[in-house]
């Protein structure tokens, strides 16, 4: 049965909020345990994850590299069971390692493109985010990498 569009907009917005306070467990919690799973950030050092443990990896090496202070919808679009989320991001990114930027920090906004697809559980089955690196890399500057990202990158 086709999700509404929303009980999509529900799913999704409470995994930005997850994400909003770094709430890794929550972050796991709103994918499906029911089916494969798949979550892909472009660009990004790890490529396409495929077990919930993985998916915990990425966020526990992403939750001290970037501190988001808002996010402005443009726009979204629905199918049967997905849904594009169109973003920008604003806030602070201490290590840009995340996206390719090892060792640059900085002030930046940069718009996301999130498509997420749902399970027959209504949870996330996958996440797949574009960030515009061109944006993140002329906002970005050399900077030393705090201890705990470089912990968290290991």
């Amino acid at each position: 049965m086709a999700l509404t569009r929303q009980q999509m907009d529900d799913q999704v917005n409470q995994h930005f909020m997850y994400e909003a306070t770094d709430d890794i467990d929550g972050v796991v919690g709103s994918f499906t345990q029911d089916e494969e799973i798949r979550h892909e950030a472009v660009p990004s050092p790890v490529g396409p994850l495929t077990s919930l443990a993985q998916v915990r990896a990425y966020y526990e090496m992403l939750f001290p590299s970037a501190r988001g202070e808002s996010v402005t919808p443009i726009m979204r679009l629905y199918g049967d069971d997905f849904l594009v989320d169109e973003t920008l991001w604003t806030g602070e990114i201490t290590d840009g390692h995340w996206c390719l930027c090892d060792g640059m920090s900085g002030h930046a906004s940069a718009r996301l493109l999130h498509v997420f697809e749902f399970a027959a559980d209504g949870k996330i089955k996958s996440e797949r985010v574009w960030v515009d690196l061109a944006a993140i890399q002329q906002q970005l500057s050399p900077a030393e990498r705090p201890t705990d990202v470089v912990a968290a990158t290991r």
